[in-house]
């Protein structure tokens, strides 16, 4: 079976073929029946500590694993007007956390206003940072932004190694997030006693599931170290979702069904219970609400009768709303589990 996600740029068309293709998966049962098995359907949110704004898809790079889909060729950028809503909910609640990412965010042209206005606040903000963009010459000072505003950056590395790394996310981006990284070194990120949190994502370059966090981020600090002069906080694993560009290269490979059944054998009802769409409130680039950014790409938004846009936030109804689920939340609850901070359990 055929997928080209990429040919198309009709992002609901897409979204709908993939809801459908995940939902005839027969490797594994229905997401829901794994659930209900484990007493946790249907699946609740317990409030909010994250609000997550994907402030748009353009993105100065294309990785073949990319679940938004995101380019420089993209267009849908979230405007300051729904900058500014997201900052009226904001305050009128005690959310502690706001969570940038993209695409780029760092592109979007609003990102340092926003960033200034949430610290203002007193929010902790996270900027999910690519790397490569830091050595933009229209970013040349934004190290020293990010460093001025003590904002968390979260990068992502999917390898210690070029080869693998440049595989997944392009030629010659490995040596620039290795020259970004002793960048955001320099400026006191990742350094005992400073306060400048650098964490860094690994996710696997293949159809497979990542090994155990603390392994891995042993073997990352060793190489880096090493090889490179680098140094970080923490490394937090992600699974790969078989969704958008990460689901054409399993269809493509022939891995999409062997790949389904390996996370669906793999779940863990301890990993389900603390996942992080139950925690945090994902909204899109125009203003619509999600339980996590993976509903986001394949437009489920927040439940019916719940209010679906931020202009209609409503902390008490968003606060005990009922997560919309599917079959590629598999890849969420496999194993360890995998969230936007890493493992679970």
């Amino acid at each position: 079976m055929g997928l080209s996600l990429l040919a198309r740029r009709d992002p609901l068309a897409s979204a709908t073929e993939q809801v459908r293709l995940l939902s005839e998966t027969t490797t594994c049962p229905p997401f829901e029946t794994a659930l209900a098995h484990s007493g946790l359907f249907p699946l609740e949110a317990t409030g909010i500590t994250t609000l997550q704004l994907n402030v748009g898809k353009l993105c100065n790079q294309t990785c073949r694993h990319c679940h938004v889909d995101a380019g420089p060729d993209r267009t849908e950028v979230m405007s300051k007007e729904t900058m500014n809503l997201c900052l009226q909910a904001l305050a009128r609640t005690d959310i502690p956390t706001v969570d940038i990412t993209g695409g780029a965010p760092e592109l979007n042209p609003h990102f340092r206003w926003i960033v200034e206005e949430a610290r203002s606040l007193g929010r902790q903000v996270r900027d999910r940072c690519n790397l490569s963009v830091l050595l933009l010459p229209s970013q040349a000072d934004l190290g020293e932004f990010l460093a001025q505003h003590r904002v968390e950056v979260i990068a992502s590395l999917p390898s210690y190694q070029a080869s693998q790394t440049d595989a997944q996310r392009g030629e010659g981006v490995f040596n620039k997030s290795m020259e970004a990284l002793r960048q955001l070194n320099g400026l006191g990120y990742g350094k005992e006693g400073t306060g400048l949190t650098l964490n860094l994502v690994y996710n696997p370059v293949g159809a497979f599931l990542p090994p155990k966090q603390a392994g891995i981020e042993a073997q990352f600090r060793k190489e880096l170290a090493a090889r490179h002069g680098v140094s970080f906080t923490h490394l937090y694993t992600i699974t790969n979702m078989p969704i958008s560009r990460f689901l054409e290269f399993l269809m493509e490979s022939g891995n999409y069904e062997g790949y389904m059944g390996r996370l669906a054998a793999a779940f863990n009802p301890a990993a389900a219970a603390g996942v992080m769409c139950r925690y945090t409130l994902s909204v899109g680039w125009d203003g619509t609400l999600y339980d996590c950014d993976f509903n986001q790409m394949l437009e489920l938004p927040v439940s019916q009768g719940t209010p679906r846009h931020i202009r209609d936030f409503d902390p008490a109804q968003l606060h005990q709303r009922r997560i919309m689920t599917g079959n590629h939340c598999y890849g969420c609850t496999a194993g360890s589990g995998s969230s936007c901070g890493g493992t679970v359990t």
